[in-house]
């Protein structure tokens, strides 16, 4: 039988939406709220006067005049929470503090090799309560820490499954999350990096977001919801293979994506700057010419791969993403050849967030749990 929706449901419906309509939009009025969420002008007014009272909205003045009387300009508090997210990997930690409509208010970018052991949690603890010292914010905003590894994240069994990378498998949250003092969450890298950039996608879109970093990962993003799968590795395109029988992968097996487009592929050739590369690129250096175009060889085949069996958008993201600029027309040039069906709009894009992205995708997780509740 179909599940009657009750009148609490549909009140807390609508105040979760006004309060997301304020957010993405800036400074509203009451008839704006009313006509773009199709809800009564004496509903959108209860509801606002309900969120001004918590301390979630606040009144700014008046909006332009439209002719007759002059609406209140509202906007949403935007230190009523804070998030930090942590990007964990394996010579680096990043900070990202953002508030409830996902500004970023800091971030910094420590060297820190990972160690496994409770000395290396309670490292990362500490240099978080500097990173938050330095931000002079109050401690009592922060609704929690999102936390970013490289691998498998057993969301279920609440646990860090498998990491190739930082050789760590079957990891509690708990033996992490002891050692903050703020609720944690845990997230896969390539899913926090495509939860930030779904920030830019409206609700119906769906893409993939593809991380092209020490590592290379995956995720599916569809309707502001990431697509897990049944053992959690949905989008682990790093192991997909592209070369039967070809180069050795970190992960023991051959052939694999990551063995060809890992960002060290090109890093490596430039003193391990992946900036000094693509400057070499931009110059016209023969060797990263050649070194180029065999990357993007490799990369046309996995993003042809994806967009056949997803049909959306593939975002290059990591580091390669962050850095590939006016290149990434080399990578869709590659892949408009393998398209079967002759698609004449791009599907590739490059990430919006170039710096970050892991860290601020945890922090907002952490920010939408806290907004699905108001």
């Amino acid at each position: 039988m179909e599940k009657k929706i009750t009148n609490m449901e549909v009140k807390r419906k609508n105040r979760n939406g006004v309060f997301r309509y304020i957010c993405k939009n800036g400074t509203v009025s009451n008839p704006d709220i009313s006509y773009h969420l199709k809800i009564s002008l004496p509903t959108a007014t209860q509801i606002t006067k309900e969120l001004i009272a918590e301390g979630l909205v606040e009144e700014r003045g008046e909006m332009q005049s439209t002719g007759g009387r002059r609406a209140k300009a509202l906007s949403a508090v935007t230190d009523a929470g804070l998030a930090v997210g942590l990007d964990i990997t394996k010579n680096h930690i990043a900070f990202v503090l953002t508030n409830v409509v996902g500004e970023i208010l800091k971030y910094e970018r420590i060297y820190q090799p990972f160690v496994a052991g409770e000395a290396y949690y309670q490292e990362v603890s500490d240099k978080l309560e500097a990173f938050l010292d330095e931000s002079g914010i109050d401690r009592d905003k922060v609704l929690g820490v999102g936390i970013s590894f490289p691998g498998i994240i057993d969301l279920d069994r609440e646990r860090i499954a498998d990491s190739h990378i930082l050789g760590v498998k079957e990891l509690p949250f708990a033996s992490v999350s002891k050692f903050f003092s703020y609720p944690c969450s845990f997230l896969n890298d390539a899913n926090a990096g495509a939860y930030a950039e779904g920030y830019h996608y409206e609700e119906a879109e769906r893409f993939f977001y593809l991380s092209l970093s020490n590592t290379v990962g995956g995720a599916v993003f569809s309707k502001k919801e990431l697509i897990q799968g049944k053992n959690f590795r949905c989008g682990e395109v790093g192991h997909m293979t592209v070369v039967i029988d070809g180069e050795r992968c970190y992960c023991g097996k051959d052939g694999c994506l990551d063995a060809y487009c890992a960002a060290g592929r090109l890093a490596d050739m430039a003193g391990g700057k992946l900036e000094h590369f693509f400057e070499l690129l931009d110059q016209g250096e023969a060797e990263a010419v050649k070194r180029w175009d065999s990357y993007t060889g490799y990369l046309a085949i996995a993003v042809n791969n994806i967009h056949m069996l997803l049909d959306c958008d593939v975002v290059l993201g990591g580091y390669v993403g962050s850095c590939i600029g006016t290149h990434l027309w080399d990578v869709w040039e590659k892949v408009a050849k393998r398209d079967t069906f002759g698609e004449k709009d791009p599907y590739v894009k490059a990430c919006h967030y170039k710096v970050a992205a892991a860290a601020l995708g945890a922090a907002l997780k952490v920010i939408e749990t806290f907004v699905s509740q108001i």
